[in-house]
């Protein structure tokens, strides 16, 4: 009985330090945007490869009398369009990252809106394990209760391992820059310091020369 207590302790211990873990993983991100009347107002996130990406958003306005219509741009890091939309007053996008690094999404205000009031979309931005369709999931392989808060629980100790992965990988990458940079300023400041030399060398041969045809040494 006392080795039983023991690992029902350890096993609620396990599950508070992985809630704790799931809690503070950013996953979902509800954003305010203020549209100019000209311009563009864009929200990048950076996510690496194979991550699914789920989206909502709809417009707001001080007019209650007339809800202007926006126009929506998803982009790729590569410059790839994943999603746009013209004229559109709410709406939605999802897609699965092919690509790592920053993905953009891009709103203006249509040309022919007038005269109104200040224009805000409300974007729900979700990634990786908050974009899954937890009940389909639940439905599909007949689970429920703590058994599918486990799975969630897996699934988000999975998404950390995949962004310290891609971090490790990313801060490679930039460590490789990082020294190929160094390794060339190095071979500049040589070659700057030589050239130098070179010419401190040439400017006392010709003003030697010059002072020996006036004759001065």
């Amino acid at each position: 009985m006392g080795m039983g207590a023991n690992a029902r302790r350890e096993v609620v211990l396990q599950l508070l330090l992985t809630l704790c873990i799931w809690g503070n993983v950013r996953v979902s991100e509800g954003i305010w945007l203020t549209l100019p009347e000209s311009g563009t107002k864009c929200v990048s996130e950076d996510i690496h490869t194979n991550v699914v990406v789920l989206a909502d958003y709809v417009v707001v306005s001080e007019d209650n009398s007339h809800l202007p219509t926006i126009s929506i741009k998803v982009s790729s890091p590569y410059g790839n369009t994943l999603h746009q939309k013209e004229n559109a007053t709410h709406g939605q996008f999802a897609f699965t990252t092919e690509e790592a690094g920053n993905h953009l999404a891009c709103f203006w205000v249509n040309d022919q809106n007038e005269g109104g009031g200040v224009v805000s979309v409300n974007l729900d931005w979700k990634t990786g394990i908050a974009a899954r369709d937890w009940e389909s999931v639940a439905r599909k392989e007949k689970i429920e209760g703590v058994e599918l808060e486990l799975r969630k629980l897996e699934g988000a100790v999975e998404a950390i391992h995949e962004n310290l992965l891609y971090l490790k990988s990313r801060e490679a990458e930039l460590r490789a820059v990082s020294e190929t940079t160094n390794a060339r300023v190095a071979w500049f400041s040589i070659m700057s310091l030589g050239l130098c030399i070179v010419v401190s060398i040439l400017q006392l041969w010709h003003l030697k020369r010059f002072f020996q045809k006036k004759k001065l040494i």
